[in-house]
């Protein structure tokens, strides 16, 4: 693990929504790290700011200073640049989403987390990726599909054509919309979310096919290198034992399914993999205790 100098510079980005939220927590946190070392305070005011102070650091140690949505944005922006490996990134939360910050080491607080970048070690952390170049630091969550979620043909709009006597034509019409239009099985908003039909595969062994409906996936960084992955069944009407795999590659496909990875939800995508990456992101946290 790398330590550092109090003489090297810093790059302090500050998200704009850690600046709305909570404006004392970036006021202390910005002196703290001033008082420690040479610093340049960026104050972007939206994603394209964000990311062109990044992209202009220099030599600079970057940290950022706000939630986890900005802890993923400078991770994803710094992956596609293909400048994550070889940068030290560090963060000071702040605002309303911090636990994968805190789940990573980074101390909660300002003080503690401006102390951290000063005086702490680089942590050298597993990324998973996907075909897509999305970035996953923490967590990946498959949940069962929401009723609105249903995929197109298993549910249709319902209509109510009024009747209209006399007018033979427009009887033609409604005639012809009430075989295209199907009423649903039932109300879809008043039902509870749908088991997903998934195929999971882990380094290219079947762990659940389309077959098997589930209740939830999961995938997060294990140890050296691979991915823990778990897969909870729907057994008749209820939830059956967890099924868990490991392994470096991850394959998800299915006729339609959303993803949340850390705080981001993306999709319906019908398929996606995601690879790990051992060690490819470093972040800055406290020295460990002796």
């Amino acid at each position: 693990m790398a330590t550092f100098a109090t003489s090297d510079q810093l790059l302090v980005v500050i998200d704009p929504v850690a600046r709305r939220t909570d404006g004392e927590s970036v006021r202390i946190a910005k002196d703290v790290l001033s008082a420690g070392a040479a610093t340049k305070v960026c104050l972007p005011d939206g994603p394209e700011e964000f990311a062109r102070a990044l992209a202009r650091r220099g030599s600079r140690r970057p940290v950022v200073v706000g939630d986890d949505r900005a802890l993923l944005r400078a991770v994803s922006l710094l992956h596609r640049q293909r400048e994550l490996a070889a940068c030290e990134l560090s963060v000071v939360p702040v605002g309303d989403v911090m636990s994968l910050a805190r789940s990573l080491g980074v101390p909660a607080g300002p003080v503690a987390a401006a102390r951290a970048v000063l005086d702490g070690v680089v942590r050298r952390l597993d990324l998973l990726v996907d075909d897509s170049d999305g970035v996953v630091l923490g967590a990946l969550r498959i949940p069962p599909l929401a009723p609105h979620e249903v995929p197109a043909g298993s549910t249709a709009l319902t209509a109510e054509v009024p009747s209209a006597p006399g007018h033979p034509w427009l009887r033609t019409c409604q005639s012809l919309v009430r075989t295209l239009v199907t009423r649903p099985p039932r109300t879809a908003f008043d039902a509870g979310p749908e088991p997903s039909r998934l195929r999971v595969e882990v380094d290219g062994e079947l762990v659940v096919d389309l077959d098997q409906p589930v209740e939830a996936v999961s995938v997060v960084p294990g140890a050296a290198g691979v991915a823990e992955v778990e897969v909870l069944p729907l057994s008749v009407g209820a939830a059956g034992s967890p099924v868990r795999a490991e392994g470096r590659t991850v394959t998800v496909s299915g006729a339609h399914f959303r993803y949340r990875a850390d705080a981001v939800v993306s999709g319906p995508v019908r398929t996606r993999t995601w690879a790990v990456r051992e060690g490819a992101w470093g972040l800055v946290v406290p020295v460990p205790p002796a």
